[in-house]
């Protein structure tokens, strides 16, 4: 696969639970002062131990100064695409552009259902999710619209505000016509290397590649956002190998394993999860990233 060429990004999955609010902040002014690029949230609103993610993420950009967050992903079915746009909007507006939408297309319906939200066949969630992003796009665009799909409808809505950057929509999602989804249409993929490890991230990168160029799109726009998990052990648990679902072994092997990801596979943007010690979340963004963008740029350059 190719290096898509996009600058590397390190950030954290922060843990959402509601146990120890105080702690949860702590963690984000941590990763803020350490210089990590991002923050990830995952969306889970019928997880009755987490916070909203949505209100989450406003108190950590409220709590930090540099870095951006984004919900790692936000749960569709449950937030309704236009309100979806209005609230990624105004978190961005409030944050001085820090922060990024990412989106899926849900699951664990059984649980949605509880919360009172549709349950969809997979085919129905692809088609809402294309819907979702056609309007949140639509949205941002600040002008009046209608909207008449299979799953929403808006009739003259004059949304606003609109994003004060760029902002990424970015998309964590599977199967083979969410990915063609992505080539079309979105800004990034975001799936976690638990449930795509690197092989199958290599076939599902062609199929997204492939569908951005039929749209007549570079397979570049789309970032490719890693959600990576493991432990810097001074065994290492496997060789380099594409079918490892969590990465085990000391700095130089996490070294190897990320630029390999970037440079061969296309990842650029590494979420790490995992318990927030301090040597931990030192040592990935002091040691381990400088290593990487260094062995990264050095590979580029011999590729010319």
């Amino acid at each position: 696969m190719p290096d898509y060429g996009h600058d590397l990004q390190f950030g954290f999955f922060l843990d959402p639970s509601s146990g120890d609010s105080a702690r949860t902040i702590e963690v984000a002014r941590i990763l803020d002062d350490l210089g990590y690029d991002l923050i990830g949230i995952q969306d889970h609103p019928y997880q009755a131990k987490h916070f909203d993610a949505m209100a989450l993420s406003g108190y950590v950009l409220g709590a930090t100064e540099k870095i951006r967050v984004f919900p790692d992903v936000a749960n569709l079915p449950l937030r309704p695409p236009l309100m979806l746009a209005q609230e990624a909007a105004t978190l961005d507006q409030l944050s001085g552009g820090r922060f990024e939408l990412g989106l899926g297309a849900g699951a664990f319906w059984d649980a949605v259902r509880a919360m009172g939200g549709p349950v969809r066949t997979p085919g129905e969630a692809i088609s809402a999710l294309r819907e979702g992003v056609q309007i949140i796009r639509a949205a941002w665009a600040g002008q009046p619209f209608r909207f008449h799909g299979d799953h929403y409808e808006t009739v003259g809505v004059r949304p606003g505000p609109v994003p004060a950057h760029d902002m990424g929509l970015w998309l964590g999602v599977l199967g083979p016509r969410a990915l063609k989804l992505t080539g079309e249409l979105a800004d990034g993929w975001v799936p976690s290397m638990s449930y795509v490890p690197p092989a199958q991230a290599v076939k599902s990168n062609a199929i997204i590649d492939e569908a951005a160029i039929a749209a007549g799109r570079e397979p570049s726009a789309i970032r490719r956002i890693y959600n990576i998990g493991g432990d810097v052990s001074p065994v290492v648990e496997a060789g380099l190998s594409d079918e490892d679902q969590q990465i085990v072994g000391p700095r130089d092997h996490w070294v190897n394993v990320l630029t390999h990801l970037a440079t061969d596979l296309g990842f650029s943007t590494f979420i790490l999860w995992g318990v927030p010690t301090a040597p931990r979340l030192r040592m990935f963004i002091e040691e381990i990233a400088p290593a990487v963008k260094e062995r990264v740029a050095e590979v580029r350059a011999e590729r010319g």
